[in-house]
C-alpha cells in the first residue's frame, strides 16, 4: 500500500519525531500550516492503512510510525524499478547516473559504495 503525497509529508515528520502528539505534528509544518482537521484526517487514513498507530493518554493521542522509513522507500523504489525500468536495476542505475547531473565526486562516491557491496558478496 502506498501513501499520498500529503501522507508522505506527514509521515516524514513522524519518522523524524518518532513519537508525536497532534500539536507537535502541526508545529513541524511550515506556514501556511494545515488545519488540525486535515492532519486528523491524514492520521486516520494512515492508521487505517497500517502505517501509524497511537497510544491513548486520556483524550490525547501519541502517534508513532509502524513502518520504518527505510522499508517504505525500499519498497517504493523497487516498485519504480519494476514498473518503469523493466525490473532492471541496471537500467535504473544507467538512467540515474546519466539524468541526475551527479558531480564527478558524487559518481566516485557511488562507485565506492558499489565496490563495497561487491566485496560483501
Amino acid at each position: 500500500m502506498q501513501l499520498s503525497k500529503s501522507e508522505e509529508e506527514l509521515m516524514n515528520i513522524l519518522w523524524k519525531q518518532k513519537k508525536a502528539y497532534m500539536k507537535d505534528l502541526l508545529e513541524a509544518y511550515e506556514a501556511p500550516k494545515p488545519a488540525t482537521t486535515t492532519i486528523a484526517t491524514l492520521l486516520k487514513r494512515m492508521t487505517d492503512k497500517g502505517f501509524v498507530a497511537y497510544n491513548l493518554f486520556g483524550r490525547a493521542r501519541e502517534y508513532y510510525p509502524l513502518v520504518r522509513k527505510k522499508d517504505y522507500f525500499s519498497k517504493h523504489l523497487n516498485g519504480l524499478i519494476k514498473n518503469f525500468f523493466n525490473d532492471s536495476a541496471g537500467q535504473f542505475a544507467s538512467f540515474f547516473t546519466k539524468e541526475t547531473n551527479l558531480s564527478k565526486t558524487e559518481l566516485e562516491d557511488l562507485k565506492k559504495l558499489i565496490d563495497q557491496e561487491l566485496k560483501k558478496k
